[in-house]
């Protein structure tokens, strides 16, 4: 049963923007700590950017620092990854991943536990 709504992704040029967002379906976002791991062909998974459950605190890999923002719209039980300056290099597969423990928290992505996600979409930056 779906219980992530991914919408976003695309194909861009580099240094363009893309926003990503999942959405919630039957269980409320706020109550979890949600984030967007990559996967690329032939290279390992990596945790890009996460957030808190409640205090929505965030944390980001080196290599999105300061380019990508994680942001929750409670309103609509959606979670957005704003993904600026995108570069060649951040061509993936992005999967919306959630903690299914309650009141989880991600303190760094390092840190961040998942353990459930769907089926991701593709991002490609590409000149």
């Amino acid at each position: 049963q779906t219980q992530f709504v991914e919408s976003g992704g695309g194909s861009v040029q580099p240094g363009a923007s893309l926003r990503l967002s999942c959405q919630g379906i039957g269980w409320t976002a706020d109550y979890y700590a949600i984030g967007w791991f990559r996967q690329a062909p032939g290279k390992e998974r990596e945790g890009v950017a996460c957030i808190s459950s409640l205090d929505s605190t965030t944390a980001y890999s080196d290599s999105v620092q300061g380019r990508f923002t994680i942001s929750r719209d409670n309103a609509k039980n959606m979670v957005h990854l704003q993904m600026n300056s995108l570069k060649p290099e951040d061509t993936a597969v992005y999967y919306c991943a959630t903690d299914s423990n309650p009141l989880s928290r991600c303190p760094s992505i390092a840190e961040w536990k998942y353990d459930y996600w769907e089926q991701g979409t593709q991002v490609t930056v590409s000149s």
